[in-house]
């Protein structure tokens, strides 16, 4: 079982609620924005994942150093959302298939990882990891190689973004993960047993389901953590507001 002391904390900041999680010379501060996108700061490192929404949501945050962009779709590659941004000293770090899409220009300058391999930028290791729809297929929503999952090295803890994938068996073999968040909506990624039954296998120290409005609604986010509970007790599962 892992242990780290963590510092839990919530601030009415505008739209968002932030969590704090100590770290190595300085604390991290997680913001969940809406549905894929989120924002991790630690000290002059700013990160957005996934900017989408609109540029109002972000208001209150200091301007990205980083933006990760895990795939082409439009809650995650967000041209409307990126163009209301500063992102004047933001390095963007995209798949192929996104960098392929953005405008020339876009950023201070644009990092293209494909899966399995990484890239320290700002002393921030970037490794970029598989995300896809099963079975695999070269006309699924979510093709093997198009987009990426990220895992996001920050003050010596492992923060793992899932993207938009499946019950895949990358993410299973996942080691040391102290932040996970990973989504669950149907028929876009993967359901809430999946969903639960492999975050119980790579066991993070916490995970944030995130990503979980599908074309039917909200999924179950209280039931994925009765059985994270269930099957993988020393998991922590955060349950935050993503939709406002």
């Amino acid at each position: 079982m892992k242990y780290f002391t963590l510092l839990l904390l919530f601030i009415s900041f505008g739209a968002f609620s932030q969590d704090i999680i100590t770290a190595k010379k300085g604390d991290i501060t997680i913001s969940p924005i809406t549905h894929g996108t989120l924002v991790l700061e630690r000290n002059d490192q700013v990160i957005y994942v996934d900017p989408y929404g609109g540029a109002a949501l972000f208001e209150g945050h200091k301007k990205p150093t980083l933006v990760l962009i895990t795939d082409i779709h439009g809650d995650h590659l967000n041209q409307e959302t990126l163009d209301g941004l500063d992102l004047s000293e933001a390095t963007l770090v995209v798949p192929q298939a996104v960098a392929d899409k953005l405008p020339a220009g876009t950023g201070k300058a644009i990092e293209i990882l494909g899966n399995d391999h990484s890239k320290t930028i700002n002393q921030v290791k970037i490794e970029a990891i598989p995300m896809y729809n099963l079975p695999e297929s070269a006309d699924a929503r979510h093709s093997k190689g198009r987009g990426n999952g990220y895992i996001v090295h920050l003050g010596g803890k492992q923060f793992y973004i899932s993207g938009d994938t499946e019950d895949i068996p990358e993410m299973r073999a996942l080691k040391n993960i102290d932040v996970a968040f990973v989504c669950m909506n149907l028929p876009y990624t993967m359901d809430v047993d999946q969903a639960a039954s492999a975050v119980s296998e790579f066991k993070p120290a916490i995970v944030y389901p995130y990503h979980y409005r599908g074309s039917n609604g909200f999924s179950d986010f209280e039931k994925f953590k009765t059985l994270v509970n269930e099957a993988a007790p020393e998991v922590e599962v955060r349950l935050r507001s993503w939709y406002q």
